[in-house]
């Protein structure tokens, strides 16, 4: 699917890789529905992608919230007229510690944000995309193994085989729309500073202090363009799988026409 004129929504879009994904989207000249839950910080990344000459639209969403994520999609057909494309950022990572340390509401906020909130959005838009017989859904997977944040690691565990069910369960009904699942790397953004700066983050996760203290966290910006480059290359074949900055997509094309 080439994204130009392509209508995007794109949640946890207020900064980070979410703003990343947004910008990247807007720069192939996708009109970008930009979603999340502060609003300074999303209309921040609206303006930026209106000032490259591309349409935008700030919309402020709680993922985890049925019937806010329904008025996401409602304004998003009222503006634009169609969703192509769907990416589901919005993440939280917030009970770090051991599991009898940890908060269990914290802990469960996680789950939700991640989990329910992937699948919350892809319900609200399927209707439009099996209707139109198109689209694309990219769920954001992460760290699957990470003593010191099972809510985080259970819950993103969870969005992969959420998605490569949800592709299954596609191709059963014959329709066109696809998922996929996109890994961000380790990139520095809030959710990383907080385990590089919280005492439980030091104690469970000192491996993220220690990758921005030697320059190994990568720029937000590699999985947006990996992102637009699995746009291009989506097909049937590929249905269902996950994919990252440092995929080789003209390596992955050849595969579909062998």
């Amino acid at each position: 699917m080439n994204p130009s004129e392509k209508v995007v929504i794109v949640t946890g879009s207020g900064s980070g890789i979410g703003r990343a994904l947004a910008l990247e989207f807007g720069k192939a000249g996708a009109r970008v529905v930009c979603a999340a839950r502060r609003a300074e910080r999303l209309e921040e990344t609206a303006t930026l992608v209106r000032q490259s000459g591309d349409d935008a639209l700030a919309v402020p969403t709680d993922v985890t919230d049925k019937d806010r994520v329904e008025e996401l999609v409602a304004r998003t057909l009222d503006a634009f007229g169609r969703i192509d494309i769907l990416f589901n950022n919005a993440g939280s990572f917030n009970a770090l510690g051991a599991v009898w340390e940890t908060d269990p509401e914290t802990w469960w906020q996680d789950v939700r944000v991640n989990l329910l909130g992937s699948m919350l959005c892809c319900r609200a838009v399927l209707p439009h995309m099996l209707e139109r017989d198109s689209g694309i859904l990219i769920n954001m997977s992460g760290g699957n193994q990470i003593p010191g944040g099972t809510g985080y690691s259970c819950s993103k565990v969870a969005v992969v085989r959420f998605t490569e069910l949800l592709a299954r369960e596609l191709e059963h009904e014959g329709s066109s729309v696809l998922a996929f699942i996109m890994g961000p790397g380790f990139v520095r953004t809030e959710m990383t500073e907080l385990q590089a700066e919280a005492e439980a983050g030091k104690k469970w996760l000192p491996s993220s202090k220690s990758a921005f203290e030697e320059g190994r966290d990568r720029p937000p910006e590699d999985c947006a363009v990996a992102t637009i480059k699995l746009v291009r290359a989506a097909c049937p074949k590929l249905n269902g799988r996950t994919f990252g900055p440092d995929t080789d997509f003209d390596k992955v094309l050849q595969e579909t026409v062998d």
